[in-house]
């Protein structure tokens, strides 16, 4: 059916909505695509629909190619599911939780790897029911503390989630890779760049884990890159860790008086003036920073460690969110950020800005009265033999020639400082470099850990009940939407690839005489029956100009101009991308306008 402007739900604005950081939300809410509800959660207009269902089209498709087949799960699910597998408790404060009129424990689903789980298992007995891939394309809800860019990050939205279901690991490795194959070619439908990175699992467990990236400068997640073809999210770099060191001769530690030097800055003057060295000046990467940490686990408590890094590197704290949990117990997802001045007063071991290691080996350098009594973990680069400067654990006090293994011990390796460019890449194939971007999807390979969880297990070929191994494999479906959008603009608009956009050809009548506005209706019908999908701007008392610039932001990929060249017998059919302008005979324009539609 035609869309006729002069009856289309929709009003475009020329003014950026207050609230917008991103040009994707700024110009979906503009061109009349998405009107914003409450922080984080959006209702989708006409337009918004059209690409919506298209996105999700392209998705259902590939999908359906690999043998996956749709169901459709509720968004508001039962408490005993997630309690069984302990994410009731893990996610914390991310999800939105309920209760009924009769006090039942209800959430909206974050996520949905426990209903698939339930539902395979109340319906297959058999390994010759397997394998089996089930999807759905379904609202989803998390309880961002900030919600912000629009679709990029809201609280409620649309995911794709499939789960594959195999009786043994191999069957688990060919599950994945249809999926990684499948998502490829969506993406590459969807004309966006995206680079499979390497990932941590987080919350949903399991080993195998990629992330599909989209590259650009407003994205929340850093990967890296080799030239040598590795790629990760920084969470999942893994450091080159260099060699232990034989510190058999090493000079004993000495704990010197460094006044006023609470920073590695200072420190470092103070070293190269009160110790200085032949082999060069000391810097930065000579000295032990100990960086004071508040970890919150899933319960809301708040768990102090200290973490000791090279002083020329500064602590990622996101990062260091993948890996702390586990070394300090703490099951679920776990938040990291500096410790406060309340923190610190409760542990008066710990003297601001001359902390040093917590854990002591040799008491005459670091006695037990100096030690922290805190989880003392170190950066990869700590190893058994390296030397360092670092603080004494009194006021004005460090101590030159601290040796690792020797000097100090620690409960724990983490991956916590920032990753740099020209680090090298962790399987040798050249230096790093970072990048920002933006999730669109992920892919687990999750191992038993639901099916364990909810007893899913099979008959196998002897009889013997088996543990169903599981895959999970999401991506972002309104995400994706914005995600394009912010690929896919100028400065007048949106410029929708052709796959997603909310028609093929809009039909501007940009004159005043009947007759004009005749032949956009006869244009409109011809390319309908054709198949090709048609926007009419048909509105009678709106200047040429006002259209223009509707066209425009609205970002149909072709605009056929009905005006001043019908008295030659031509229209002009222009490209929204290129800007490139053409007049084409009105006789031929419809078969020349759907051969390029159709490719």
């Amino acid at each position: 059916m035609v869309l006729r402007l002069s009856t289309l739900f929709l009003r475009t604005l020329r003014d950026d909505p207050a609230e917008a950081e991103v040009e994707s939300h700024k110009l979906l809410v503009r061109a009349g695509y998405i009107r914003r509800a409450a922080p984080g959660i959006y209702t989708w207009l006409p337009l918004g629909l059209r690409v919506l269902g298209k996105v999700e089209n392209i998705v259902r498709e590939e999908m359906n190619a690999i043998g996956a087949q749709e169901v459709h799960f509720p968004a508001l699910l039962p408490k005993e599911p997630y309690e069984a597998t302990g994410r009731w408790e893990e996610y914390g404060d991310n999800i939105f939780r309920l209760k009924d009129r009769k006090e039942g424990d209800y959430l909206l689903a974050p996520t949905h790897e426990e209903m698939f789980t339930l539902l395979v298992k109340d319906l297959y007995s058999s390994y010759k029911d397997l394998p089996v891939y089930l999807y759905q394309i379904q609202n989803k809800y998390r309880d961002e503390s900030r919600p912000r860019a629009g679709l990029l990050r809201g609280r409620e939205f649309i995911m794709k989630d499939s789960y594959s279901f195999n009786i043994d690991g191999a069957g688990l490795d060919q599950a994945y890779a249809d999926h990684r194959a499948a998502y490829l070619k969506i993406f590459e439908r969807l004309s966006l760049e995206i680079v499979p990175v390497f990932a941590m699992a987080g919350a949903m467990g399991g080993s195998k884990s990629e992330e599909f990236l989209h590259p650009t400068a407003i994205g929340e997640d850093t990967f890296v890159r080799s030239a040598g073809g590795y790629a990760a999210n920084v969470e999942a770099v893994t450091t080159v860790v260099p060699a232990d060191i034989d510190f058999t001769n090493a000079p004993a530690a000495e704990v010197k008086d460094t006044p006023d030097t609470p920073t590695i800055d200072t420190l470092v003057a103070a070293a190269n003036e009160l110790a200085p060295r032949a082999e060069g000046a000391w810097t930065a990467a000579d000295t032990l920073k100990n960086v004071v940490v508040a970890v919150t686990t899933p319960e809301g408590e708040r768990v102090v460690a200290v973490i000791g890094v090279p002083g020329d590197r500064q602590v990622d704290l996101k990062r260091s969110e993948a890996t702390i949990g586990a070394l300090l117990g703490i099951p679920g997802e776990v938040g990291v950020e500096a410790a406060t001045e309340e923190d610190l007063k409760k542990y008066p071991g710990l003297v601001k800005g001359y902390i040093g290691p917590g854990l002591s080996l040799d008491a005459a350098v670091l006695g037990a009265e100096s030690a922290t009594g805190l989880p003392y973990l170190v950066d990869p680069r700590v190893v058994s033999g390296t030397t360092w400067i670092t603080g004494a654990n009194e006021h004005g006090k460090h101590v030159f020639g601290l040796v690792a293994g020797r000097d100090f011990a620690w409960d724990g390796v983490v991956e916590a400082v920032e990753v740099r460019d020209g680090d090298p890449a962790p399987d040798g194939s050249g230096p790093l470099s970072t990048t920002r971007g933006i999730e669109m999807g992920h892919i687990f390979q999750l191992g038993t850990r639901y099916a364990e969880a909810l007893g899913l297990k099979v008959l196998d070929q002897n009889g013997k009940a088996v543990t169903v191994t599981m895959g999970s494999y999401g991506i972002g479906v309104t995400r994706a939407v914005a995600a394009i959008a912010e690929a896919h603009h100028d400065e007048k608009g949106l410029a929708w690839p052709r796959a997603v956009a909310p028609a093929d050809v809009q039909i501007l009548i940009t004159g005043k005489g009947e007759e004009l506005f005749e032949l956009g209706e006869k244009l409109s019908a011809e390319f309908e029956a054709k198949g090709v999908e048609v926007i009419l701007d048909d509105r009678p008392k709106v200047s040429a100009g006002v259209k223009f610039k509707d066209s425009e932001l609205i970002g149909v990929p072709t605009t056929i101009v009905v005006g001043r060249g019908v008295a030659e017998g031509v229209v002009e059919v222009k490209d929204r991308v290129s800007g490139e302008a053409r007049e084409i005979s009105l006789d031929t324009v419809v078969d020349e306008v759907t051969a390029l539609v159709k490719g």
